[in-house]
């Protein structure tokens, strides 16, 4: 048994030794970080005449990037495909009103939230409807942009509505000035944006805001990133607590939107 003992120790002793001497994980540092957006969400992002990338979430993305003290690149993505394409490599982070919910954190890592986004609902300027509760979108057709937090909140709370899904909201603001459905819900800059639009002026208005529902809204908007890449979340999480606590984000808000965002 002694001889045993001493055995086993002199392995622990050796082995602690070994490993007092390995070098320590070294975290990445990071000068370039590559970003995608979707570039069909304005106000939050879109593309200019020119075919670059901007927005609201394109300025905050510079402004977090400049704090972060990284250089940044951007890059257009379709919505459906954003997240897996981020998994495979093909860029850093995603900024494009990507809501923190707990299903998406199966996939990917976030940053703190950086706004947290109401949702409203719009409709033709004729339409009979009162409010916006599911009573009274009862059998009509909601339109909603796929893969967003708004598809899963519309057909898990409005199940006795057509829930109709497009690539982008764009479509959906289309389908309403047409007719072709009965309201649209998304997030509210983007319903604002869309009813002080010529479009929109001519056929639609706000009917009602949503209450942010944290099953189905989650927690706000983040970053996404892969979950391995801790070291470039801690940057963001910094960047985003510097731009908040220097009015930086309210200053580029006001460029964007007449209300506060927080």
């Amino acid at each position: 048994m002694r001889r045993f003992s001493i055995t086993a120790s002199a392995v622990l002793v050796a082995t602690l030794a070994v490993a007092s001497f390995a070098p320590a994980a070294i975290a990445k540092e990071w000068k370039t970080v590559r970003i995608a957006s979707e570039g069909g969400y304005p106000p939050f992002n879109f593309m200019d005449s020119t075919g670059k990338l901007v927005g609201f979430e394109l300025d905050l993305a510079e402004a977090m990037c400049e704090k972060a003290n990284v250089t940044c690149t951007f890059q257009a993505q379709d919505w459906d495909g954003i997240l897996p394409a981020l998994l495979a490599g093909r860029y850093d982070a995603v900024i494009a009103s990507v809501s923190i919910t707990d299903e998406r954190k199966k996939q990917v890592a976030f940053s703190k939230p950086y706004f947290v986004l109401p949702a409203s609902v719009a409709v033709p300027k004729d339409s009979p409807l009162k409010d916006a509760s599911p009573e009274s979108l009862k059998g009509k057709t909601i339109g909603v942009q796929s893969s967003t937090v708004h598809t899963n909140y519309a057909e898990g709370v409005y199940k006795d509505s057509r829930i109709r899904l497009y690539p982008k909201q764009d479509e959906a603001n289309t389908d309403l000035a047409g007719g072709r459905i009965d309201a649209t819900m998304a997030d509210k800059p983007t319903i604002m944006d869309f009813l002080k639009s010529a479009e929109g002026q001519a056929c639609c208005k706000l009917l009602a805001d949503i209450e942010n529902n944290v099953e189905f809204h989650g927690e706000g908007i983040g970053i996404a990133l892969r979950k391995e890449d801790s070291d470039l979340k801690a940057l963001f999480d910094k960047a985003i607590a510097e731009i908040h606590a220097d009015g930086t984000f309210d200053k580029i808000s006001a460029k964007y939107f007449d209300y506060k965002l927080n």
